[in-house]
């Protein structure tokens, strides 16, 4: 039996994994202050509702980490052309860093975009984001400059692509 599975997040856990997500975000410098995005992060249960949340959860329950996963039509879409899954939020928690979950988070969402029959899927990631980028690049993803954007003056996001086979 695996240390940690993958499953949609329940409805009494959606508090627990904006938490998660912020501390995540906060623990590796991300995120300074009480801004609009750590509000955006903080709240989940839009991303519940609107998108496909995903969580890591040890053999007790514990919430290890989690990802939204956006299909075609989400209005949490960004990037993704209107036949691509985009995933945001990867977040792990400092305490379960080092164990595989972002990787295994990102497996997840690629075998979400299989399912569904779309040929690739998408993410923006911020600069400061670079072992998030080596796990990217490790799985195949590749960077796509031309889509990169700034959501405000002072973030610019880098934006991946990762090419499904055909079925």
């Amino acid at each position: 039996m695996s240390e940690f599975e993958i499953r949609e997040a329940r409805p009494d856990e959606v508090t627990a994994v904006g938490l998660l997500t912020v501390d995540a975000y906060r623990a590796s410098g991300y995120l300074a202050g009480e801004g609009s995005y750590a509000l955006t992060l903080a709240d989940a249960a839009p991303r519940s509702r609107e998108a496909e949340l995903l969580v890591a959860v040890d053999a007790d329950g514990t919430l290890l980490g989690t990802v939204t996963v956006a299909p075609p039509g989400s209005p949490w879409s960004q990037v993704a052309a209107p036949d691509e899954l985009e995933f945001r939020m990867l977040a792990v928690s400092a305490a379960a860093r080092g164990r595989g979950i972002g990787e295994a988070l990102t497996r997840a969402v690629l075998d979400r975009a299989a399912e569904l029959g779309l040929p690739g899927v998408t993410l923006s990631s911020s600069e400061e984001m670079t072992a998030a980028h080596r796990l990217y690049e490790r799985l195949g993803f590749y960077r796509t400059p031309a889509q990169d954007w700034q959501p405000a003056e002072d973030v610019h996001l880098l934006t991946y692509r990762l090419d499904l086979p055909a079925r």
